[in-house]
């Protein structure tokens, strides 16, 4: 199973998406903030990371710029 990363902070988008996800049989794990997103991001556990631009804490662009200083994988910018 393939395992994702949603960073949203609109709950119910979050919500949605990872139920979106469970039901095409991906594992995701949601987060509601760039700072958590960049925390889980960095553990190099997901195959494919969803990022919202528009983040507390951090934006999207600078957990995209900091995860992509130690690993390769898939981002999709909301």
């Amino acid at each position: 199973m393939h395992q994702l990363l949603i960073v949203e902070d609109e709950r119910r988008l979050a919500e949605a998406l990872g139920q979106i996800m469970e039901e095409q049989r991906y594992q995701a794990d949601l987060v509601y903030d760039g700072a958590d997103g960049l925390d889980y991001g960095l553990t190099g556990q997901y195959d494919m990371i969803v990022l919202d631009v528009m983040l507390p804490k951090l934006d999207g662009l600078e957990v995209c710029q900091m995860v992509r200083e130690f690993s390769d994988v898939p981002i999709i910018m909301l």
